[in-house]
């Protein structure tokens, strides 16, 4: 079955997808992406991907490319061409082509590419049971970590780190000795007290989609939680850990840096909350 990407107002074979030589997504990361988890052909928390979307384009004073409107629209019909059940749909929106040089062009065309991923799953059965392992590594990135910027450079070079290690993901770590977040993920432990713990969202993070509908899950449920820094030390001494992101919802990390995290299994708040939020994603969060 063929598959298809749109690039620029067409929607080609996949294989024929390109974008210019100075498109400035390419020559400077000069752009912003969104990663949507697709489930029974449908977007989850969409709404929330396109608002943070919104933000990051703002940030960076790049224009819409189509409005907001037609962006959903090309996004289903992406998803019907290549007939996609269950997957994600990544969009690019780079500042567009223009010759090469450092300051804003004076006109340009922002940059438009969507594509589409099969998964047949979004965990594999021994990652649910035994958890996975992270790593620690410095968080050697800029400070405008709220953008969802393409330049991922650090990111690259901490997955290739965590992959060396035998790891699954790597969780970055400021001067100060506290986990900022994954290089795909959110970062989260649970206390010796049954306490939720995540970094709250400023410029230093990443503010997750998935995060924000976790907390609002977790306050549903009456799980206490808490947004401020923790440090690794606490990591150590939590009772559980888990990460978050569009792909993997709720994953549980049964060790870090060689030390089981708790029991060394998935714990019971992680397991909740993973199927908590499964269950909104079918439900209430898919559109």
């Amino acid at each position: 079955m063929a598959r298809y990407a749109y690039v620029n107002g067409r929607f080609v074979p996949h294989t024929d997808a390109v974008v210019h030589v100075e498109d400035r997504g390419y020559q400077f990361a000069d752009g912003v992406y969104e990663v949507v988890t697709i489930i029974g052909g449908k977007l989850v928390d969409e709404q929330g991907h396109l608002d943070r979307l919104a933000r990051s384009l703002n940030e960076l004073r790049i224009a819409w490319p189509v409005t907001p409107r037609v962006l959903k629209l090309l996004m289903r019909n992406l998803i019907q061409r290549n007939r996609l059940v269950q997957g994600t749909i990544y969009l690019q929106i780079t500042r567009g082509v223009a010759p090469r040089d450092f300051k804003f062009p004076k006109h340009s065309e922002s940059s438009l590419v969507l594509t589409t991923k099969r998964a047949a799953a979004f965990a594999t059965a021994a990652q649910l049971e035994n958890g996975v392992k992270v790593i620690t590594i410095p968080d050697i990135r800029w400070l405008r970590r709220d953008i969802k910027s393409v330049s991922l450079l650090p990111q690259v070079l901490g997955k290739q780190q965590a992959v060396e290690a035998g790891a699954f993901e790597a969780w970055q770590v400021d001067g100060d000795g506290n986990v900022t977040e994954g290089c795909s993920s959110n970062a989260w432990i649970v206390t010796a007290d049954g306490t939720l713990v995540t970094r709250y969202a400023n410029n230093l993070i990443l503010n997750g989609v998935t995060r924000l509908s976790i907390l609002r899950l977790a306050e549903e449920a009456g799980i206490p939680f808490v947004e401020r820094p923790f440090s690794v030390e606490e990591v150590y001494a939590a009772r559980e850990a888990f990460l978050s992101s569009a792909s993997t919802f709720v994953m549980p990390v049964t060790r870090i840096d060689d030390r089981s995290v708790g029991n060394g299994k998935p714990g019971l708040l992680s397991e909740k909350l993973r199927r908590s939020y499964l269950n909104y994603a079918q439900e209430r969060g898919a559109s």
